[in-house]
């Protein structure tokens, strides 16, 4: 008999998560080309039902700053003269593994916070294979860190965005395929895109969207607190997988569901999960592998897994 912990090794070797095994063809972006450009027709994805589910997700980038040194807050770390000697070869391993994990998710729309500015969105986006737009705002924060938007600009169009403090929201029409037959179909709903990176955030963005917009379907994605979704007519996507042993980072008793998803009542979810491949471990393959560990430099991604949705 195999021991439990070599079990667990294996299936993370083989793209499972190490609290729950999951085949490798139930990935986002799956029945999916990696890039959807502008302008086409959305080719079949497989799915069996009239609408087909349209994918979400949300990646903490984990502090990924360009080299130059900014006038408005201190982010002398991740300078070449630095402590964490952040230079161009590191930035640029970076971007591209962020690029990677973007195309690897296959996704319509997906949400980044902790870029610095819209220059690394744009090397982000440039280095994707996926024909994507982004939208980006900055945030005035301390530590100069952003929420930034990358999505197929067929699918979902922006039409309101406001900012404040570690919060974005993005109002637009979310448009996808619907029915099957001869002549393409789509089906369309006004959404509000709610990212936030503090809990306290949400209680009061959430609080005045649904005072000031009551018409619109919102999805909130961030640092969420669970208990409270419900209040706000939101549904938690991500409760299950945290009841079964799952989580985004990993802690010192386990993994913790620390970024999540909620999704109004009024949309329907086909499904959701924690995105984990083996190219996001540290080579034990036991927790997500960031580009530092404390000061010590390791060339990964996020010390965070994305989160994703699927919607119909």
């Amino acid at each position: 008999m195999i021991p439990i912990k070599a079990a667990f090794l294996l299936l993370v070797l083989l793209g499972g998560h190490p609290a729950a095994a999951r085949s490798e063809t139930q990935h986002p972006g799956q029945n999916r080309r990696p890039a959807h450009h502008a302008g086409e027709q959305p080719r079949e994805s497989g799915w069996p039902e009239r609408i087909r589910p349209f994918g979400i997700a949300y990646l903490d980038a984990d502090h990924l700053y360009d080299t130059v040194p900014s006038p408005f807050y201190d982010d002398s770390d991740y300078t070449p003269q630095g402590p964490l000697r952040w230079n161009t070869a590191r930035y640029r391993r970076k971007t591209a593994r962020t690029a990677a994990l973007i195309d690897s998710l296959g996704l319509p729309v997906v949400a980044l916070w902790s870029v610095e500015n819209e220059q690394v969105v744009r090397d982000i986006a440039a280095t994707c294979q996926g024909d994507y737009t982004y939208l980006h705002r900055t945030l005035n924060s301390l530590d100069g860190m952003d929420f930034a938007l990358l999505y197929y600009a067929d699918m979902f169009f922006p039409r309101y965005v406001e900012t404040g403090r570690r919060y974005l929201y993005v109002e637009g029409i979310l448009r996808r395929p619907a029915g099957r037959g001869p002549r393409q179909r789509f089906r369309s709903d006004t959404v509000g895109l709610v990212l936030c990176s503090e809990q306290r955030m949400f209680r009061w963005v959430v609080g005045e969207l649904r005072d000031e917009r009551p018409g619109i379907k919102l999805i909130v994605m961030g640092r969420l607190p669970a208990r409270e979704t419900a209040q706000y007519g939101l549904h938690d996507v991500h409760a299950r997988a945290e009841r079964a042993g799952r989580g985004n980072i990993r802690g010192r008793a386990g993994w913790i569901m620390r970024d999540r998803i909620a999704i109004d009542t009024a949309l329907r979810v086909r499904t959701g999960d924690v995105y984990i491949r083996r190219f996001l471990l540290d080579p034990a393959g036991t927790r997500p592998l960031p580009a530092y560990d404390r000061r010590r430099y390791c060339g990964g991604t996020s010390y965070a897994l994305p989160v994703y949705v699927y919607i119909e």
